[in-house]
């Protein structure tokens, strides 16, 4: 197979979109699940890290991955929290202010129920928003992190579920947004992390920080085996965003 044709595969947003609608309706689909040494619950209808090694790998990114992992402060934004495993995370490794943020009412739902399982619902909010518009107007943040839903879709595309969304980004429409206003919502200092792979469209990206006045900065990587639906080998990276310098 001709290394276009792989991309072309890696890269289909129907591919996605089908993974989307087997992780909602596998009949082995838990309750319940273990991810990084803990156990999580899951809800119907919020995306499933035990079909995806999306998470696993984020939480090695940022260095979370290890259950004694500690000395964290400060505050997180996690956007797109999903069952809430990255911002719960956060907070056991010791940042003060979490923010757990979802465009899925059920996510946020689940993720709150996440922060109770492991005893930091004071420093873990979950809240509905579509990237940043449920923040409090003057909320700033130390970290700002987005494991994206990297595929690109068309822009056309009417969403069928709010599942997918997790699956697909039409016309990258999410990720301009993200690119643009993110470091708006820093704190002094704060930086801005986008967890992206190959599986997505990368010189849009960085045409995308083009427009919006941004470097792109890539401060870690991991290559994996996507395993679940593929034998893919997926580049995952961590990506910084910062503004340009005027």
């Amino acid at each position: 197979m001709s290394q276009a044709v792989q991309v072309s595969q890696l890269q289909s947003y129907e591919r996605s979109l089908l993974r989307s609608r087997l992780s909602l309706t596998r009949a082995d689909r838990p309750r319940v699940f273990s991810l990084g040494g803990r156990e999580w619950d899951l809800f119907d209808e919020v995306f499933a890290p035990v079909y995806s090694p999306s998470t696993s790998v984020a939480l090695e990114l940022l260095g979370l991955n290890d259950l004694e992992a500690g000395g964290r402060s400060g505050s997180f934004l996690e956007i797109g929290c999903g069952t809430g495993v990255i911002a719960v995370t956060a907070a056991l490794a010791g940042c003060e202010r979490v923010v757990a943020a979802d465009i899925s009412p059920a996510a946020v739902e689940n993720a709150a129920v996440n922060a109770d399982r492991h005893g930091v619902t004071r420093q873990v909010r979950a809240v509905h928003s579509d990237l940043f518009s449920g923040l409090r107007e003057q909320e700033r943040f130390d970290t700002i992190f987005w494991s994206s839903n990297y595929v690109m879709g068309p822009a056309g595309y009417e969403y069928k579920t709010v599942h997918e969304r997790a699956y697909v980004d039409t016309g990258y429409q999410a990720h301009r947004r993200f690119v643009e206003q993110a470091v708006h919502w820093t704190a002094p200092g704060g930086r801005v992390l986008l967890h992206f792979s190959d599986r997505g469209d990368l010189p849009a990206l960085y045409d995308i920080a083009d427009d919006c006045g941004r470097e792109l900065v890539t401060v870690a990587g991991r290559r994996v085996r996507e395993g679940e639906y593929g034998e893919d080998m997926v580049e995952h990276m961590l990506i910084e965003i910062r503004p340009l310098a005027a």
